[in-house]
């Protein structure tokens, strides 16, 4: 499902060629420190770091997390 419109997408698109490679990487940074911080927030109180860990791996990488911390 697209609900944005194509002249948005780019003006977008126009915005993020004109910006230097140091604040692309900034803001897909922060935008990852945001997921996580909403997945963090989805998961019951109490966890142990490890399981934590575990968890957000598996949110953010499926599979492949599985077998990292096998």
């Amino acid at each position: 499902m697209n609900d944005t419109s194509r002249e948005f997408e780019l003006m977008v698109a126009k915005r993020y060629a004109g910006m230097l490679p140091e604040e692309r990487v900034r803001i897909a940074a922060e935008m990852f420190d945001t997921a996580r911080q909403l997945v963090l927030a989805s998961f019951p109180a109490g966890l142990s770091p490890d399981e934590l860990r575990r968890r957000l791996g598996r949110r953010f990488y499926g599979e492949l997390a599985d077998r990292a911390f096998s």
